[in-house]
């Protein structure tokens, strides 16, 4: 990472802020999420002090209390708590990466005529291509209840629509969630366009860098942000208990 990328916490700040939980609550060592049914990014609990084996027992209970199965997102630093985790049985899933690039990196490239559009309400075939790809009410919730600058993404490919995405903005950085291409239009540069599109949205909003998170098992996804020249700037990952439903 160059000094002109935001850092870790900068880019965990803006993943919280422009895709956050229902509800959460301090519960030290641990912050604890209410997602919703909004997925693991708004549901897990993060780590915010020193972890020992009670802590985690405890975490549980309220875990439980908030109906869903015990899961924790941690950074790639914390050896330890993964440590006592897996002592508990808990197993290592979604490896994801933090993706980030200065905005005018992306706001450079030239758009092409209607290949990809920024707007505030979606549009209903926008959200009929997010529930292709699984993400239904529960994650649109999500994005409704972000109160900061926020877009949704529309691409598109060979006059049809080909893609839906979601990108908001915390302090100067711009981060993209939800980006979905549809089966028959991928590798026909939708998602770049659509990227595209985001940063230069982001760019008129002030921003000054683009970020976003997808998992290290998304080939796809890594090798398009790695050739629009986002590197990765942060790590983390879920540890869920064996056998609890994902």
């Amino acid at each position: 990472m160059t000094d002109d990328l935001p850092n870790p916490d900068q880019l965990f700040a803006a993943l919280a802020a422009t895709w956050p939980a229902a509800a959460q609550t301090h519960a030290p060592p641990f912050l604890l999420r209410d997602g919703a049914g909004g997925g693991k990014r708004v549901s897990a609990a993060s780590v915010i002090g020193p972890v020992g084996p009670d802590d985690i027992a405890n975490a549980e209970i309220a875990m439980a209390r908030l109906g869903h199965p015990p899961l924790f997102s941690l950074r790639g630093n914390l050896g330890p708590v993964d440590a006592l985790l897996a002592d508990r049985g808990y197993r290592m899933v979604d490896p994801t990466v933090i993706r980030a690039c200065p905005v005018g990196a992306l706001s450079r490239f030239d758009l092409p005529r209607l290949a990809a559009f920024t707007l505030w309400e979606p549009l209903e075939i926008m959200r009929e291509i997010w529930a292709e790809g699984g993400i239904g009410p529960e994650r649109m919730a999500v994005m409704a209840r972000v109160t900061g600058p926020k877009t949704a993404l529309l691409g598109r490919s060979q006059a049809r629509a080909a893609g839906a995405g979601f990108v908001a903005l915390h302090g100067d950085i711009a981060m993209v969630h939800a980006l979905e291409i549809r089966a028959n239009a991928r590798r026909q540069g939708a998602a770049r366009h659509m990227m595209i599109a985001a940063a230069k949205w982001a760019q008129s909003h002030g921003a000054r860098h683009m970020a976003i998170a997808v998992t290290q098992a998304n080939g796809a996804a890594n090798g398009l942000y790695t050739s629009l020249n986002m590197p990765v700037c942060a790590t983390y990952h879920y540890r869920i208990k064996d056998g609890a439903d994902e």
